[in-house]
């Protein structure tokens, strides 16, 4: 039986990269965006599903949908940061971080969470570096952040009695769309920076390994450090 894993921000960057390493691997994928159509992977196991997952409607709808699939795996890859000082951040943006981050994972995982344990399936957070230490201009993110790896962290304690296995991934700065509005990027050095496949990579590391063992945090850095500000035009 074909095993189905749920990626949300599956059109882009590392959610996009994660999809197809598991439709290379042979599992089903429901691919969830804004944006993303069936059109998006070439697979006869891709399913595309549109939700705007920053809108508390359309993720509860999401949910209601996913309490009737049997899931093998929930990958929670999407989510925006926007770094600045914190009084010049929109409220707007504020409250949409914040649930896209850490709210929408935490309904879907509730939603899920009686079919990934039936199934003794994977729950995987795609965090960030910035969940263990403070950086500024990162406040909201950095929170959002290190709040959902002590969801992922707190759920794993809960579920041990279970065949769940749960890891946060923190990723460092990675190459892909997710700096496309901010005023620096990562560097085009290839030891300065991590690739959305580098992540995907993880994941599959992590399926591949005896059940028995679960790597509960995962992070990756680059070999060196390296950022750039983005030429102003």
């Amino acid at each position: 039986m074909t095993k189905l894993a749920v990626v949300t921000g599956a059109s882009s960057g590392i959610g996009e990269a994660i999809t197809q390493k598991l439709l290379l691997l042979g599992y089903k994928v429901l691919g969830i965006s804004r944006n993303i159509t069936q059109e998006t992977f070439q697979s006869e196991n891709f399913q595309a599903l549109q939700a705007d997952l920053s809108d508390e409607q359309e993720t509860l709808k999401l949910c209601q949908k996913l309490k009737n699939k049997n899931l093998f795996s929930l990958i929670n890859a999407a989510g925006f940061g926007v770094f600045a000082p914190h009084e010049e951040i929109h409220e707007k943006t504020i409250t949409q971080m914040t649930f896209l981050n850490l709210t929408a994972p935490m309904l879907l995982t509730h939603a899920s969470l009686r079919s990934l344990k039936k199934q003794g399936g994977y729950l995987i957070n795609i965090n960030s570096i910035e969940a263990l230490r403070a950086s500024k201009f990162a406040g909201v993110y950095s929170a959002t952040k290190a709040g959902l790896k002590a969801f992922g962290d707190s759920l794993f304690e809960e579920t041990r009695k279970s065949n769940l296995s749960i890891t946060n991934i923190n990723p460092d700065i990675t190459a892909s769309n997710f700096y496309e509005n901010l005023r620096f990027e990562t560097s085009s050095k290839e030891n300065e920076r991590l690739l959305a496949s580098d992540i995907a990579d993880a994941v599959a590391h992590i399926l591949s390994m005896r059940k028995g063992a679960v790597v509960s945090e995962y992070t990756l850095r680059s070999l060196n450090f390296g950022i750039q500000k983005k030429k102003m035009t």
